[in-house]
C-alpha cells in the first residue's frame, strides 16, 4: 500500500471514530454540564494516549518518532488554546441545537481549514476544492437559518461554526508539527486541553455529574477524541491539511445518521437539502486530486 493510500485510510478511520462525538455527547450533556464535558473528552485522550506510551515503552515497542521541540512551542500553545475553545462552543452548541444538526455542520471544518492553509501556509487550492468549499458553505447556511421568515440565525448552529473555525485553525497549528511524534501531540493537547477547560467549568460553577456519566465522557473522550486527533495526524503527513479535512468529511455524515438513529429522529425537507449539499461538496472535495 503506498504512503498516500495508507495515509487516506488514517483519515476516514479517524472520520469514523470521531463521528462518534456529536450523537455521544448530546445524550450525555442531560448529566454532565457543557465545559466540563468538553474538559473529560480532552483529558480522556490524553490519559488513553498516555497508558498507550506506557504500554509502548513496557513492551519495547515505542515507534521511532522525533519530539516536539521548543521551535514547535508557538504552534503548540496555539493548538492546545484552539482545543480549549473548540469543544467549549461544540457543546454549547449542542445543547442548542439536535445532534443531526450539529453533526453535519461539523463539515463547515473543510471550509475553515482550507481557506486557513492557503492564507497561512499558501497550500493550493484548486478550483474543483474551491466549488466543495462554496457548496459546504451554502448548506451550512441553510442549516444554520432558525427563522427563515426574518431571516435569523440558530444559536447552536452558529457555535458549531465557531468550533469548527477554531478546529480549522488548530488543524493548521497541527499541520506545522505533524512530522513529530503523533502520540505526544495528543497527549499534550489532552492533558493541556483538558486542564483548561476543566478551569473554565469550576470558575463557571459547573459541578461533577454522575459518576457513570462522566467515566463515559473520559472514553468517549478516548476514542473520539484521542484515537481519532492520532490517526489523523499520520495522515496529515502524506495528505497535507486540506485534503486531510476533506476526507475526514465523511465524519458528519457518520455522525449524522447515528444522530438520527439514535434520538430516532425524522430529519426534515431543510436537513435533506442541507444534506444534498453538503454531499456534493464532500464528494468534489475528496475526488481533488490535485497537487
Amino acid at each position: 500500500m503506498t504512503n498516500r493510500k495508507t495515509a487516506v485510510l488514517w483519515a476516514v478511520l479517524a472520520a469514523a471514530l470521531y463521528a462518534l462525538n456529536a450523537p455521544f455527547s448530546k445524550l450525555l450533556l442531560g448529566s454532565v454540564p457543557p465545559t466540563l464535558m468538553a474538559a473529560l473528552l480532552y483529558l480522556g485522550a490524553g490519559v488513553g494516549m498516555a497508558a498507550v506510551r506506557l504500554v509502548q515503552r513496557r513492551t519495547g515497542k515505542t515507534p521511532a518518532e522525533a519530539p516536539l521541540t521548543r521551535a514547535d512551542l508557538p504552534y503548540t500553545i496555539g493548538m492546545v488554546v484552539l482545543d480549549i475553545a473548540a469543544p467549549i462552543l461544540l457543546m454549547l452548541g449542542l445543547n442548542l441545537t439536535t445532534a443531526a444538526n450539529a453533526a453535519l455542520l461539523n463539515n463547515f471544518e473543510i471550509v475553515a481549514t482550507s481557506l486557513i492553509a492557503l492564507g497561512l501556509f499558501g497550500e493550493r487550492i484548486s478550483p474543483r476544492l474551491w466549488g466543495a468549499i462554496a457548496l459546504v458553505t451554502v448548506a451550512s447556511m441553510v442549516l444554520s437559518v432558525e427563522d427563515r421568515s426574518s431571516f435569523s440565525f440558530s444559536a447552536g448552529s452558529v457555535l458549531v461554526l465557531l468550533a469548527c473555525t477554531c478546529w480549522g485553525l488548530e488543524n493548521n497549528c497541527t499541520r506545522s508539527i505533524s512530522h513529530k511524534d503523533p502520540l505526544e501531540i495528543v497527549v499534550i493537547k489532552g492533558f493541556g486541553s483538558g486542564a483548561g477547560s476543566l478551569v473554565i467549568a469550576l470558575t463557571l460553577g459547573e459541578r461533577p455529574g454522575p459518576a457513570g456519566a462522566m467515566l463515559c465522557a473520559l472514553v468517549l473522550g478516548f476514542v473520539a477524541y484521542g484515537l481519532s486527533i492520532f490517526f489523523y495526524i499520520y495522515a496529515q503527513r502524506d495528505l497535507g491539511a486540506a485534503k486531510t479535512s476533506a476526507y475526514y468529511a465523511l465524519a458528519p455524515f457518520i455522525g449524522a445518521g447515528l444522530s438520527l438513529l439514535i434520538f430516532r429522529q425524522k430529519p426534515d425537507a431543510v436537513f435533506l437539502t442541507a444534506l444534498i449539499i453538503m454531499m456534493a461538496g464532500t464528494w468534489l472535495a475528496s475526488t481533488d486530486h490535485a497537487a
